[in-house]
């Protein structure tokens, strides 16, 4: 199980409800067994990640089960607040009242996970670098000083952008910059989980 990642349902040891879904592989489970919060593993970020590291809606360790095939894990735990980044107390909501089914919405951009897949295919591309027609894979293999300076090219872009107030341009510049800074985090020896910690630690204090 090193490698593999099995999908790991959480329950609300009070409620019974179903809070979310994630996906741990050895080492997140056995962070999980230890305690006293529930892990997974980001498979956009390539990292582990504790539940509630960043909004403190942390999911306390009750019972762990695996199911009878040996290929998904039940966790039953106490939430300490919402589980779902949209404030939400589970990520599963009923669609009985939607106007729009469940496959539409699938097709829909959420805002809060555009970064992760946006790393998910810039960590890829980093794997495969040998893709001829990606600007990534070229920028990757660029190495570390070309991506450093194409960084303090968009970061002067973003400037010069926001003098002019032109809101389409802002736009942008600002993706190509948060874009490049992505590409940036992946050549460099860091992690991204790196960075979030240090802004979490950042906007406790």
């Amino acid at each position: 199980m090193n490698k593999q990642l099995l999908p790991a349902i959480i329950q609300d040891e009070n409620t019974k409800n179903i809070l979310m879904l994630g996906y741990m592989n050895e080492e997140a489970l056995n962070k999980t067994i230890a305690g006293p919060n529930v892990w997974f593993f980001s498979r956009s970020r390539k990292t582990l990640w504790e539940k509630g590291e960043t909004s403190g809606n942390y999911l306390r360790v009750k019972k762990i089960n695996i199911d009878c095939d040996m290929d998904s894990i039940l966790v039953t735990a106490i939430p300490e607040g919402p589980t779902c980044h949209t404030g939400n107390i589970s990520c599963f909501e009923s669609t009985a009242n939607k106007k729009d089914s469940i496959f539409n919405s699938l097709n829909e951009n959420n805002q809060s996970e555009i970064i992760d897949k946006l790393i998910e295919i810039i960590s890829e591309r980093k794997t495969n670098n040998n893709i001829k027609t990606s600007y990534t894979s070229k920028l990757l293999n660029s190495g570390i000083k070309r991506i450093s300076q194409k960084v303090v090219e968009e970061a002067g872009e973003v400037a010069i952008a926001c003098v002019s107030n032109d809101k389409e341009e802002i736009i942008n510049e600002f993706s190509d910059l948060i874009y490049h800074m992505l590409v940036l985090i992946e050549a460099s020896p860091i992690t991204y989980g790196d960075v979030w910690a240090q802004l979490n630690s950042r906007m406790k204090k």
